[in-house]
Parts: structure tokens; C-alpha cells; sequence
């Protein structure tokens, strides 16, 4: 099985979830967000491809990342290859963090009719979701780029059938600001 990556496994990133993390750049993204900081990944036919028995190999000889991230482009567009990646980083006792446009209500809704999305779901410890909104960007979230986006719990989440926010990383305001009713990003 490949995948298709938009560059090679990056490590020791501490801006792309918790702790020490190796990252996976996946190739390809719908949402194209206005203001988007990986817009040179969200062509599907850009980047390369990679057999992931030799990304498995990678992961492998990791000695200072605690987790990885799954990131992008969105992975959500390559699920199956994806899950195989995160079960194995389970396997090898990495967490894994997910970063999708895809808020967590469009994904449930979603798997109602593709078979890949909840089975990669169950390999995922932490997903951050939502699209990048440009009108809500802020330094004051943490491993996120806007304000919309959340930091949830998954495990917590698919065992209570509702969305559960990692409390430390869960941001709080007044309100839902008029944008995201606007474009209805939380259906």
C-alpha cells in the first residue's frame, strides 16, 4: 500500500500536537481555506508517493517523539492509508494525533456512508477539527490556527456519542461569533 505525502516524515516538531512529534504530511485537501499555511498540499496530484511498510520502518526508529501527528493536505482524503499508519503507531506505543477540515459532527455523519471513516477514528487519540477560518485566526489557541478549531478527545468522544474537548486546550468565548453561523461549519 502507498500513500501520498507532501514531504518526508518531519521530526521533533513541538508545534503539531503534545510533546516531542514526528509528522506525516499527507498530499491532498478539498477544503482549500482561505489563508491555509500548507496551501502547496492540497493538490492530489502533487507530492510523491511512499510505501508505507518504508514509512512504517521510520516511525519505527523513532527514540524522542512521544506521539504523531497526522496532518496535511487532510487525511481524511487517504483514510485507509492513514489507519494503517496510526494503528502501527500504536503498535510501537506513539499517540497520534489527527489534523482534519472536517469538523467532528461532519465526520460521524460521514461515516454513515464510507466504511474507512470510523475505523481510522478509533486509531486516532486527539483530532483537531474544523476548517481554518482566516476571520478567527489567533495566537491564543494552542496547536491550532484558528479559534474555531477544537482539540478533542476522541476516545472520550466516541464513547459518549458527543464531542468531548481536551479541557487544557479547549478555548472559551462568549457566544459563537456570527462567521461560523454564517458558514454553518458545526452541522
Amino acid at each position: 500500500m502507498e500513500i501520498r505525502l507532501a514531504a518526508p516524515l518531519q521530526r521533533n516538531s513541538i508545534v503539531d500536537g503534545e510533546g516531542i512529534r514526528a509528522v506525516v504530511w499527507t498530499q491532498g485537501c478539498t477544503h482549500n481555506c482561505l489563508g491555509c499555511h500548507n496551501p502547496e498540499t492540497h493538490d492530489f496530484g502533487g507530492g510523491f508517493l511512499v510505501d508505507i511498510e518504508d514509512l512504517k520502518e521510520e516511525i519505527k526508529s523513532l527514540n524522542e517523539e512521544t506521539g504523531v501527528t497526522l496532518s496535511g493536505g487532510d487525511p481524511f482524503c487517504q483514510m485507509a492509508e492513514c489507519r494503517e499508519i496510526a494503528k502501527f503507531c500504536h503498535e510501537c506505543g506513539l499517540n497520534v494525533w489527527c489534523y482534519t477540515g472536517y469538523t467532528y459532527e461532519r465526520l460521524m455523519a460521514m461515516s454513515n456512508k464510507n466504511k474507512d471513516v470510523l475505523p481510522f477514528l478509533e486509531e486516532i487519540d486527539v483530532l483537531v477539527d474544523g476548517p481554518f477560518i482566516l476571520q478567527e485566526k489567533s495566537f491564543d489557541v494552542k496547536f491550532r490556527g484558528s479559534k474555531n478549531q477544537r482539540v478533542i478527545d476522541v476516545k472520550e468522544s466516541l464513547k459518549n456519542n458527543k464531542v468531548v474537548e481536551v479541557k487544557k486546550y479547549q478555548y472559551e468565548e462568549n457566544g459563537t461569533p456570527e462567521i461560523r453561523k454564517e458558514i454553518g461549519i458545526y452541522i
